[in-house]
């Protein structure tokens, strides 16, 4: 039910989010509350610890052979996306604070729900991990230099990249509980049980409950875009998925492994460039509005990517688990 019906639970509950305020009897808000107890991370941690009891060991094994289409995806999502969105951007000819915001939007690394939404995807999750790792592990080097070409602008930037608080969040809420659970898994069969069953409700959970907090927290610069700017940030996203499947087709790459680019590269880390936007432009609010809408819209984007391909077989090695 949950896997089936996914898109209409993401619309349905991000209604609720959204019109939160309106419709609740307390001034208890569930979804920025997640924000405001520091609950947002650990529920991600979460969510990958259950990908990783779900990854399939032939699939691991094959990881460190995939360095090359790491780097080579890396390459490919920050260069085309800044790019699509500079274009796109002065194509329209969208206002200056707006066309920052979504500049931005092409500049910062990928995000951490596009592993979620692999693995519905029937995509080569390893890969999407070591992709978002990647991404977010050149960022503090990558994204100043991207945004200061694009923008124009130099002038201390990249001392708002924290390099240490990067990593560490990559450690805690990525990296640490994939490798724990896939370790957990093989080492006791009583949790893969448990796991295989529930693996997949705890994932795609998670990602319906991230994409409401995002709405939640964003309710007025949603409510704040303009037509013309969600052309634009829906032409970036889904050129930026064109470009990552072909992308993945010049490398060479196999089915699961294109999904897997395909949503890494057209899925931005926007939360981050809010708050990028926040600090580095504090006079212009207008500017964070692409960079929340584009954090909505790419999820929903990609679930329903992501929906339609579980629905379409890949040529997988046959002790590949599926979602059911």
């Amino acid at each position: 039910m949950l896997q089936r019906f996914l898109l209409l639970w993401l619309i349905l509950l991000s209604l609720v989010a959204y019109f939160w305020p309106s419709i609740a009897t307390s001034a208890y808000d569930p979804f920025t509350a997640t924000k405001t107890y520091g609950l947002l991370m650990p529920i991600i941690g979460v969510a990958m610890f259950a990908i990783g009891c779900l990854l399939p060991p032939d699939e691991v094994k094959r990881l460190p052979k995939l360095w090359p289409a790491v780097l080579g995806g890396t390459a490919i999502q920050y260069s085309v996306m800044p790019l699509l969105a500079w274009s796109v951007g002065n194509a329209l000819n969208l206002e200056p604070d707006l066309l920052t915001g979504v500049i931005m939007v092409g500049c910062v690394p990928g995000a951490m729900a596009s592993n979620i939404l692999t693995l519905a995807a029937r995509g080569n999750v390893s890969y999407s991990i070591s992709l978002t790792t990647s991404a977010n592990l050149f960022s503090p080097l990558v994204v100043p230099l991207v945004l200061a070409s694009a923008l124009g602008v130099s002038q201390g930037l990249a001392q708002h990249f924290d390099k240490v608080q990067v990593f560490r969040e990559l450690i805690l809420s990525v990296v640490g509980p994939v490798l724990l659970g896939y370790i957990a898994c093989r080492k006791a069969q009583v949790i893969e049980s448990i796991m295989t069953r529930l693996g997949p409700w705890i994932a795609n959970g998670t990602i319906l409950w991230i994409i409401a907090v995002v709405v939640g927290l964003n309710r007025d610069k949603l409510g704040s875009a303009t037509p013309l700017l969600l052309v634009a940030l829906l032409m970036i996203n889904l050129l930026g998925y064109t470009a990552g499947w072909l992308g993945g087709l010049a490398m060479r790459l196999p089915a699961p492994m294109r999904r897997a680019l395909t949503l890494e590269v057209g899925m931005q880390n926007a939360g981050l460039g809010t708050g990028l936007i926040l600090t580095l432009f504090p006079d212009h609010p207008a500017a964070a509005i692409p960079t929340a809408a584009y954090t909505f819209g790419c999820m929903l984007t990609g679930t329903v990517l992501a929906n339609v391909w579980s629905n379409i077989p890949v040529d997988l090695p046959e002790n590949h688990r599926r979602i059911p």
